[in-house]
């Protein structure tokens, strides 16, 4: 099953150097769900060739402008461009506000619904589920509620073995039992094994988006062993100071964390304005998590095929 994130942004809080404020698509079985929409993100995709008509669920971590003020013209698009089946928004519960305002006092009346879904950044909650992924928050510590959110891929079910289901000459209608792991027992009596049968699926992969937060371990064991996690690193670890000021993580302990929660592969970015170039960002982090990468615009990071 397809499973992986395409960059449309990595900046922080002002786009500059080429880099966009925060923006991700997360795909998994050609399915797209947006992950916060900074400002510009709709030329993001332009850019990047991602069709907002296939964009049903869209998931904002928090109400700070580099990760939300692209969202009014992203629904006000949808609307001009005629969409009509309903949006699912997860969010903090100020946005309907936010989005509601603008929409008055520019007499628009969306052609389409928006089903809001609250988040709540004081616990973890269960906020999205279908037949291929659920989708958690992250309580994070940020200077507002924030949650960052874990996409977790649905436990498959076991592969037939098509030469040796042939073989044995199994009828279609008990497929869905044995891929369920249910032995199957021929007309003669005798018994398959469901192992003699089938083969196990792949493990379930996991995607931790972390957005803007400080250091806290409170959110570590949510995010344990994630197949790849993305994490913000604002600052290098020499401006330590200002990254607790603001609730901002340095480069450094986004390697740690990763380190501490055996992330198989870790993603950086939320990068300060005051970074031209990101490759000494970039070595912090790998010096003491060396399976990590930058969250490049454009670039699309496999989580499973």
């Amino acid at each position: 099953m397809k499973f992986e994130v395409t960059i449309l942004g990595s900046s922080s809080a002002t786009p500059i150097f080429n880099r966009n404020p925060t923006a991700q698509v997360v795909n998994v079985n050609d399915k797209l769900y947006l992950v916060d929409c900074a400002e510009g993100t709709q030329q993001q995709m332009l850019r990047f060739d991602v069709k907002p008509s296939r964009i049903d669920h869209i998931f904002i971590s928090h109400l700070h402008g580099d990760h939300y003020l692209g969202l009014v013209g992203l629904l006000s698009s949808m609307h001009l461009n005629g969409r009509k089946k309903s949006l699912k928004l997860f969010c903090p519960e100020p946005l309907k506000d936010i989005i509601e305002i603008q929409l008055r006092y520019s007499e628009t009346t969306l052609n389409y619904n928006i089903e809001y879904v609250f988040t709540d950044a004081t616990q973890r909650s269960l906020i999205f589920e279908n037949q291929d992924v659920c989708v958690e928050t992250i309580p994070l510590d940020h200077r507002i509620p924030t949650t960052g959110f874990l996409f977790k891929q649905k436990k498959r079910l076991r592969k037939l073995i098509k030469e040796r289901v042939e073989e044995i000459g199994i009828p279609v209608p008990y497929y869905t039992a044995i891929k369920r792991g249910a032995d199957y027992e021929a007309p003669d009596g005798t018994t398959y094994k469901n192992d003699d049968i089938t083969t196990a699926p792949a493990s379930p992969k996991s995607y931790a988006y972390v957005s803007d937060t400080k250091y806290n371990e409170k959110y570590f064991k949510q995010i344990s062993g994630a197949t790849l996690l993305y994490h913000e690193a604002t600052f290098m670890h020499d401006m330590l100071d200002r990254a607790n000021q603001t609730h901002h993580t340095t480069a450094l302990q986004a390697g740690e964390i990763a380190n501490i929660t055996k992330a198989e592969r870790l993603l950086i970015g939320h990068f300060s304005a005051r970074y031209k170039t990101l490759n000494e960002i970039l070595e912090e982090t790998q010096s003491v998590f060396t399976n990590t990468e930058l969250a490049v615009e454009g670039k699309t990071f496999v989580i499973s095929e």
